[in-house]
């Protein structure tokens, strides 16, 4: 099974706080990984290292490589474009932009990338039909339940049909039907798909479905 993301002595220190200490880990193609622990353990930090949003320290010994690339040699145009076009990302609180309406939120990525307008509205339009959301394309966030708001957050983090989606307790803000709906659609991605997921949560029915968990405490993966 080929290794998507490989990660060797993390180190990430906040202040007078060592939040991360000698991380390392492996994560395969299709995988379903749920990050958990306590809260303050490091779960969300190290997430963000993981998807390119922060840097771990400095040292001759660290290394994190995301689909054959050396993450830490690019140079920040260059991580910037590796982050929109192989990464993808859902949040607790959806972080949808209020003026836009869902199809526009979901193009967003696209934008980026340099999409042009039709084929991005294209496969918009064919992400809100798969996950049900047709019929809700020109309704913006404050017109949309909380699931179906995070579904457009999902469709988002899929614009760019990336191999690795990071979620930061995506249903963290969801009631319990809601939730399970989403972390199944999770599952039927990958299946469908092949999209690695990377899943920080408290949620633990979500964390015993996933292929494996990896258990934060202190900043240490306990194994």
């Amino acid at each position: 099974m080929e290794k998507l993301i490989i990660a060797r002595n993390i180190h990430k220190k906040l202040g007078d706080v060592n939040v991360l200490k000698n991380i390392a880990l492996e994560i395969n193609s299709g995988e379903i990984i749920a990050i958990v622990g306590p809260s303050g353990a490091g779960k969300t930090t190290l997430l963000q290292i993981l998807g390119t949003l922060s840097s771990p320290d400095s040292g001759s010994d660290v290394s994190l490589q995301i689909d054959k690339t050396d993450i830490l040699s690019l140079k920040e145009n260059e991580l910037s474009e590796f982050r929109n076009q192989a990464l993808g990302f859902i949040f607790q609180f959806h972080e949808l932009l209020p003026e836009f309406n869902a199809i526009e939120n979901i193009m967003i990525p696209a934008f980026i990338k340099g999409t042009p307008r039709k084929e991005a509205e294209k496969r918009a339009s064919e992400l809100l039909d798969q996950l049900g959301l047709s019929s809700r394309s020109s309704h913006k966030p404050n017109e949309l339940s909380g699931g179906e708001q995070q579904r457009v957050a999902v469709a988002r983090a899929l614009m760019n049909n990336p191999k690795i989606i990071f979620a930061d307790e995506p249903s963290g803000n969801l009631d319990s039907q809601t939730a399970e709906q989403l972390h199944q659609l999770f599952f039927d991605l990958r299946d469908q798909y092949g999209h690695t997921f990377v899943i920080v949560t408290h949620n633990q029915e979500l964390a015993e479905k996933a292929d494996r968990k990896i258990e934060l405490i202190d900043g240490k993966i306990i194994l």
